[in-house]
């Protein structure tokens, strides 16, 4: 079993904005990844050139949502940014700041193990 941990409060604050259905859908395809050992990649892929970054990809009726998230100590997922997808390309505003808000994860865990 993976563990789900969220860096701040970006990704609650994107999921607290959703309707019901989406949130149910979210639920499904966090449960599959925190379970399943290999994730289809229909729901979790590796984004190449970003050094680690992978993309939570939830469909439903009305929305293509992205979730950005690094694994870290092998087991470990970081939910950071999420985002409704409305073109076949990730936007890269959103990219960005997913490899902002992943550096800042490094950072704070950096400062951390050193306390």
């Amino acid at each position: 079993m993976r563990k789900i941990l969220f860096f701040g409060d970006y990704f609650l604050k994107f999921y607290a904005r959703l309707d019901s259905k989406s949130k149910e859908k979210i639920d499904f395809v966090l449960d599959l990844i925190r379970t399943v050992e290999i994730v289809p990649i229909k729901f979790l892929k590796y984004l190449e050139g970003t050094d680690g970054l992978y993309e939570i990809k939830v469909r439903t009726f009305k929305y293509n949502i992205r979730i950005f998230s690094p694994f870290d100590e092998g087991n470990l997922i970081i939910l950071f940014n999420g985002f409704v997808k409305k073109t076949k390309k990730t936007p890269k505003k959103e990219l960005e700041y997913a490899l902002k808000l992943k550096e800042g994860y490094l950072q704070e865990k950096s400062k951390r193990k050193k306390e």
